[in-house]
């Protein structure tokens, strides 16, 4: 089956640099790249669902293809409301491999149709995780080389 429309689902929590590259590339391989922000309270994150999703917004209005959207409950019924079958992911290190392998043959136990696509964030980008990027903000750190101005500006406003 044919899909025209990729989701990348996350937390977001906040959207980096490294997030930002995928997107872009994505956007060269789907007509339509779903980022998807899920509401994930189990993580307990930082921003709220709604401040995430604006954060994303902002930074990929110069993306086309891409289209911010919340979600919350499970990922094939998003993807399949979204009429398609593919997700994107990526995989930082081989450390990410084992997970998203478990996450993706998950996913195809529940649907047969349903697919994971796998990108690794451009080398220079490949260290930068959004758990990372609230620690070094929370210690005083300067972020603005990991995350667009925007996001470094919210963390330094909720973190101080």
């Amino acid at each position: 089956m044919l899909t025209h429309t990729v989701v990348y689902p996350g937390t977001f929590d906040p959207i980096t640099n490294g997030h930002i590259d995928l997107v872009e590339r994505a956007a060269k391989l789907f007509e339509r790249v779903v980022v998807a922000v899920a509401t994930s309270e189990k993580k307990a994150p930082l921003f709220s669902t709604d401040a995430r999703v604006e954060l994303a917004k902002a930074c990929l209005q110069h993306v086309p293809a891409a289209e911010v959207l919340p979600f919350d409950g499970l990922l094939i019924d998003f993807v399949t409301a979204q009429d398609s079958h593919c997700v994107l992911r990526g995989l930082r290190a081989v450390a990410d491999f084992e997970y998203e392998f478990q996450l993706a043959n998950m996913n195809r136990a529940m649907d047969p149709e349903f697919e994971s696509v796998f990108l690794t964030p451009s080398a220079e980008l490949s260290y930068i995780s959004s758990s990372l990027v609230k620690e070094i903000a929370g210690l005083g750190g300067d972020v603005s080389g990991f995350v667009p101005a925007n996001v470094a500006e919210a963390l330094q406003s909720k973190l101080g």
